[in-house]
């Protein structure tokens, strides 16, 4: 997951491969939660991992229920009929399908509780179904402003008698989330006489009625609807553990790479039979309604097959048509149909989706705002958004997207990366995803196909002990780039050499450059690792730099080790530091920075890092070993050490490691064609 302040997308052009979901979230919290209240326990295979379902499991086992896990599976062993533990106080971060579903649960159970969440969550409502409850004779507090949380629920041991003899009756034109609270806790309640729910006004976002009355029945409650207006839950009710059960792929995620399936185009902006895209783990027989996203991406153009866990996506018509959908069955997916629109011929306007206003955010402002700066026409109302495209290429806009802490909101303004203009999109948080798909950019890059021309490199270059390793680590960590230290490819490749039981010498020469092509080497989290093993101490001895420097006197290994510092650009971007990156590896990167700082300097900082790990050392000796290295690296046949033309020069002698950092990525920013501040 991306947890950089921004997720600069250089433009995309193609898509072709396979998508692995995560779970729903809607399943999933809708799941553990039924799991907590049911008697025995329950193996959830494929749980979401996400910030949702986090919140709700560690609210689960404050209330007393053993909560095992292991990867994506989950043991959960419910309260069976016990009361929870309590007092307790939750937090539900911004998850919706925990608060909601939580407090009609707890309200039943009894005990003494306080529920909030973070800022937004206090700003969601919550009142209709507070109303219904207390109509039961619930004792329930609101802590702040009246209809939201955060709340408090304050029975003591048990609860008061309730009244069911009446139907309850709540709204259902607000969230559909009201209902799916109570239909979840009520079995609590059901002893030798039905309960009866009724909806005050239109039900929306059926669907996921749909998957609460399928999950129910899997734990031995069933519901009879009329309509969808009146819901009997039968007397005698009780939940039952199924032993196991999975969580189906999440179809709301879908419709991102349905979207992209549709639009992606090849090089030549020719339809590209290569290009489609394949989802496992949702089916076109899904029990989430927004697999219904693929009759409104069809009618827009897409080829759409699929069957009992996957989907295949196929660009089709183009550009896309314009639509004009209500949406009532598709709330959270119809946010994706937005961002399509920026593809399509004419005016589409998607209707009924007046719950977008009280989301993670309001979305229908938020889709409006964004959509606008990419340069479409947008007309909002009070349920409805109508979007018209850019003209023409030209009248696109390079665009930082603030996602407003929605995660949907960032995964949809990702598509307008493969925008006519071949503009790049800064998306602002990209760790916001994490609510329900932390991987979702690391999915995109898989499957996205860009002329490496487009993936953006900033060379950092430097004599010894300029500390170009430390700052071009640092400035990738903060763009969320890949990072190269070009001067460990040697090393790395000289100790891969004898592990193979080569010998470094010109009769081996043929087979290391072999091995050089296919190294398996990353640096991540400060370390440097070969395939699976940290290899960051074993290629830092003296031994490994004499080996290093009898492996760069093959010409056939350098050559190689060219080709495969080439590989490290990849999406999104990358840094390399080094001592010829900008001036032979990567001659046409955007960002060249020669980093120098004098030899009294460099020579003070080797003498503290040498101290602090316990070794003695003369700085004058240290000085004279840095100024030789300078001369033997500047006069060099090959790749002699020196700034590319077009670099700009950083002298950081007198400054700190920070500062280095922040005027690389000043520098950076400069280049951008986005606002310049990413701070609101």
């Amino acid at each position: 997951m991306y947890s950089t302040a921004f997720l600069d997308l250089p433009p995309l052009q193609a898509a072709a491969g396979e998508v692995h979901l995560p779970g729903s979230k809607s399943i999933s919290n809708r799941v553990l939660l039924l799991a907590a209240l049911s008697n025995g326990t329950t193996t959830v295979h494929d749980l979401l991992a996400s910030d949702d379902t986090r919140v709700m499991l560690d609210a689960l086992r404050q209330i007393g229920c053993t909560v095992d896990e292991a990867g994506s599976t989950v043991r959960i062993t419910g309260l069976g009929g016990r009361l929870p533990q309590s007092p307790a106080k939750l937090f539900l971060g911004n998850a919706g399908t925990a608060m909601r579903p939580l407090t009609a649960a707890l309200a039943l159970l009894g005990g003494e509780f306080e529920l909030s969440g973070v800022p937004r969550m206090h700003e969601r409502p919550i009142g209709d179904l507070i109303d219904a409850l207390r109509q039961l004779g619930c004792q329930i507090d609101y802590l702040g402003n009246d209809g939201y949380p955060p709340l408090r629920i304050a029975h003591g041991q048990g609860v008061p008698p309730l009244a069911l003899a009446a139907p309850i009756r709540v709204r259902g034109d607000v969230s559909s989330q009201f209902l799916t609270a109570l239909l979840m806790a009520l079995p609590l309640a059901a002893g030798t006489q039905a309960i009866v729910i009724e909806v005050v006004g239109e039900l929306i976002s059926k669907p996921y009625i749909a998957i609460t009355l399928q999950l129910l029945a899997r734990f031995g409650i069933v519901v009879e609807h009329q309509n969808w207006q009146r819901f009997t839950i039968a007397a005698g009710s009780r939940y039952q553990s199924p032993g196991s059960i999975h969580v189906e792929a999440d179809a709301s995620s879908a419709s991102y790479f349905i979207a992209l399936g549709a639009i992606a185009t090849s090089a030549t902006g020719q339809k590209d039979t290569k290009s489609g895209i394949k989802i496992q783990g949702v089916g076109l027989d899904s029990i989430q309604g927004d697999i219904r996203f693929v009759e409104a991406a069809r009618a827009m153009g897409a080829v759409i097959t699929g069957g009992p866990n996957w989907l295949q996506i196929e660009r089709g018509a183009w550009p896309l048509k314009a639509i004009d959908l209500d949406c009532n069955h598709i709330p959270d997916a119809a946010m994706t149909l937005a961002v399509m629109a920026l593809y399509a011929e004419g005016t589409t306007t998607l209707t009924n989706i007046a719950s977008w206003r009280v989301k993670e955010t309001d979305r229908i402002a938020a889709m409006a705002t964004e959509l606008r700066k990419l340069g479409a026409t947008v007309e909002e109302g009070a349920d409805y958004i109508r979007v018209t495209p850019p003209a023409q290429s030209a009248d696109w806009k390079a665009a930082s997207i603030h996602t407003y802490d929605d995660h949907r909101v960032a995964m949809c303004f990702s598509l307008a990366a493969f925008n006519p203009a071949r503009l790049p999109v800064r998306i602002e948080d990209p760790k916001c995803v994490a609510k329900t798909f932390p991987d979702y950019f690391e999915a995109l890059f898989s499957v996205a196909q860009v002329e490496t021309s487009h993936i953006p490199v900033i060379c950092i270059d430097g004599p010894t002990a300029s500390g170009k390793g430390t700052v071009a680590a640092a400035v990738a960590q903060r763009l969320g780039y890949r990072f190269l230290d070009s001067g460990a490819m040697y090393r790395i490749t000289a100790l891969a050499a004898l592990r193979a039981g080569f010998a470094i010498d010109a009769d081996h020469e043929a087979r290391i450059a072999t091995l050089a092509q296919t190294l398996p080497v990353r640096f991540e989290g400060g370390k440097v690792w070969l395939g699976s093993d940290d290899v960051t101490e074993a290629i830092r001895t003296e031994e490994a730099g004499m080996n290093a420097s009898r492996v760069s006197a093959l010409p056939a290994v350098r050559t190689a080790l060219v080709d495969l510092q080439h590989s490290f650009q990849r999406l999104p971007g990358l840094v390399a530091d080094g001592r010829d990156m900008g001036t032979v590896i990567f001659p046409e990167a955007p960002l060249k920075v020669y980093l120098t700082a004098s030899a009294a300097c460099r020579a003070e900082r080797r003498y503290k890092q040498l101290i602090s790990k316990g070794f003695s050392a003369s700085i004058g000796d240290l000085r004279a070993d840095l100024e030789a290295r300078d001369a033997r690296d500047s006069s060099r046949s090959v790749a002699p050490l020196k700034p590319a033309q077009d670099a700009l020069v950083l002298d950081n002698s007198d400054l700190t490691i920070e500062q280095a950092v922040e005027k690389v990525l000043a520098w950076w920013q400069e280049r951008q064609p986005f606002a310049a501040s990413v701070q609101r």
